[in-house]
């Protein structure tokens, strides 16, 4: 096996820490919208991907019907498919670890994959599995830390623990609008998803706002 390269090390650990941090958060406003902490603790083991977690939870809490929340959290979890596209030739994995690759093929095991590009092909791959592995860990250790703490509590949504899905999402969003044009893609969104929530059952907003990133992308095409 190639050496582990420190850089490529650190940069996984310091993705995953910070990211399974977000767990708590999840754990908090699952709990909050009236799933129990098994389920709570499940959604994060089988389902593994945070923005959708999110966008499912806060359906519900909303309102929203289980079928809207599901098709929140695939709208937002087909990125991941996108991912594969571009990690399954560097991976090369077959069988069962190739079902794994595919549960922890996520956007920081990729773009910490990616980032390591100029270390060479083992370095990529390390870095992948290192921050794969390194956010399902802290990731489900926080969502379970996160869902105890709010049961603790009580009612959690009288602490405002409700308020944590849209303040996770801004925390997950912000650090990746780098252009001005992403900034502006974001606002739009934003404002047409605030337009239509009235119109619309809860979840849907959501799933519109898919529209408003198709029609700047095929502008700027």
């Amino acid at each position: 096996m190639p050496a582990l390269v420190r850089s490529t090390l650190r940069d996984a650990l310091s993705v995953s820490l910070t990211v399974g941090a977000y767990g708590v958060a999840f754990g908090a406003a699952s709990v909050a919208a009236g799933f129990s902490t098994l389920q709570t603790c499940l959604f994060s083991l089988l389902t593994f991907t945070g923005a959708s977690q999110f966008a499912a939870v806060g359906v519900v809490a909303s309102g929203g019907v289980v079928t809207s929340a599901i098709a929140a959290a695939t709208m937002l979890g087909t990125r991941n498919a996108l991912y594969a596209v571009q990690m399954a030739p560097l991976l090369q994995v077959r069988g069962a670890r190739r079902v794994f690759a595919a549960h922890v093929t996520i956007d920081e095991s990729t773009g910490v994959a990616l980032s390591q590009a100029s270390l060479g092909t083992s370095a990529m791959r390390q870095g992948f599995w290192l921050t794969g592995l390194g956010v399902y860990l802290f990731w489900n250790l926080f969502t379970l830390l996160g869902a105890l703490g709010a049961s603790a509590l009580g009612n959690p949504a009288s602490w405002g623990l409700d308020a944590a899905v849209p303040a996770a999402f801004l925390g997950l969003v912000w650090p990746r609008l780098e252009t001005n044009f992403l900034r502006v893609v974001a606002g739009v969104s934003m404002v047409f998803a605030l337009v239509v929530t009235p119109w619309l059952p809860a979840g849907l907003p959501i799933i519109t706002t898919a529209l408003v990133a198709v029609i700047f992308g095929w502008r700027a095409r």
